[in-house]
């Protein structure tokens, strides 16, 4: 399903939906290190209170790693949907590509050190300047490739972590650190602005330092690859001549998904099998998701329930950016300092509350306006050219 409603070709409009829908799966998991010290912590014990262990275990199962797998793909799938527009007015596509993700990348290092250190954007920046050297394959090579750069190591990290584990049964192989946790509170609630850039500098780090690179390159990099297959196939596009297909798809997806997600929850849960659920029940189920957004808007009498979701995703840097800074604002400690005072169910409801909000003003800033203010830069410094913004004029 189409529409043809802004400058520079039609959208897709089941794709917006999906953007839009990514976007409150991945405020519900960043919410959690935005109140609290997520980095450090065993986040199934570290709150008290029924409401929140529950709240935590349905964000486990049906949230978290299924999200950012989901708008990994998008975003290879984007890029290819670029470099075909782009080719067809006979624009050259790599100069174009290259200062796309250079705009995205100065996005990221803003984020990640001024605001908020969970950033995403510099990651897919990074994989963004990779990926172009694949983009030029075709569907079926793209995928094999996708796969194979996923599966394989992160099927060899898996053994690898199996084995250290039979051999040293009662070793403790836990990320978590409660001194470090403590001391996080202490200097988001508390600290100047400058202790807490060090802090987001020194959590960034820890995350992305040469071993965190790589791992986001088995684990992000294959995603666009995937997404960009899906692509070529036009796979978003023309859904009724394949509905069957990709509902029997979307079915199988969904139940392996959710398999490998609960399996923490009939066992025994331990860095093994935490790693099986998100690294791999997490994209299934993501997968799951896309198809069943696509399907749903073959249906015409759903475009009034996927209003709201369609234009949240034309805005969607826009969006999560602003996720992150009204969310520092009330918990850091040069905003309300409330960073560590309120539980896992308080944080999910304040972010189910702020993403309705911005579903309803997203519907009301694209009646007048073609982008998000974010996306408006990002575009214009694409092109080297101020692009149109509001509906009926220039700006």
């Amino acid at each position: 399903m189409q529409a043809n409603d802004r400058p520079g070709g039609n959208r897709i409009v089941s794709i917006d939906r999906m953007r839009g829908f990514s976007l409150l799966g991945i405020f519900l998991v960043n919410m959690i290190s935005f109140h609290s010290p997520f980095f450090y912590i065993d986040p199934g014990t570290w709150w008290d209170g029924t409401s929140s262990r529950i709240t935590y275990k349905l964000i486990d199962l049906f949230v978290q790693a299924s999200f950012y797998p989901l708008f990994a793909m998008l975003f290879g799938y984007g890029l290819v949907i670029l470099r075909e527009r782009t080719l067809d007015k006979g624009m050259p596509f790599y100069p174009i590509a290259f200062r796309r993700l250079s705009i995205l990348l100065s996005f990221g290092i803003v984020h990640a050190f001024l605001i908020w250190s969970g950033d995403i954007l510099i990651t897919y920046a990074i994989c963004g300047f990779v990926f172009l050297f694949f983009i030029d394959w075709g569907a079926k090579r793209l995928l094999f490739a996708g796969l194979a750069l996923y599966i394989i190591p992160n099927l060899l990290l898996l053994m690898m972590l199996t084995l250290s584990l039979l051999a040293e049964p009662n070793a403790s192989f836990s990320i978590y650190d409660r001194e470090a946790a403590e001391q996080a509170i202490e200097i988001y609630q508390t600290g100047s602005f400058m202790e807490i850039t060090e802090q987001r500098i020194k959590e960034w780090d820890e995350h992305h330092n040469i071993p965190g690179l790589l791992f986001y390159l088995i684990t992000i990099l294959p995603l666009f690859l995937i997404g960009a297959a899906a692509a070529k196939w036009r796979l978003f596009e023309n859904v009724s001549s394949k509905k069957q297909g990709m509902a029997s798809f979307a079915v199988v997806m969904a139940a392996a998904g959710l398999l490998l997600k609960v399996i923490p929850y009939l066992t025994v849960r331990n860095i093994v099998t935490d790693y099986a659920q998100d690294t791999f029940g997490g994209p299934l189920l993501s997968v799951s998701y896309a198809l069943w957004i696509a399907l749903a808007s073959e249906n015409r009498k759903m475009d009034r329930l996927f209003a709201p979701l369609e234009a949240a995703g034309r805005l969607s840097i826009s969006h999560y950016l602003f996720q992150s800074v009204f969310s520092t604002m009330i918990f850091y400690s040069y905003g309300l300092g409330y960073f560590g005072k309120v539980s896992l169910f308080e944080g999910t409801m304040l972010a189910i509350g702020i993403y309705t909000i911005q579903l309803a003003a997203s519907g009301l800033w694209v009646r007048r306006f073609f982008y998000g203010p974010v996306e408006w830069l990002w575009r214009s410094g694409t092109y080297m050219k101020k692009q149109p913004l509001k509906r009926g004029g220039r700006i």
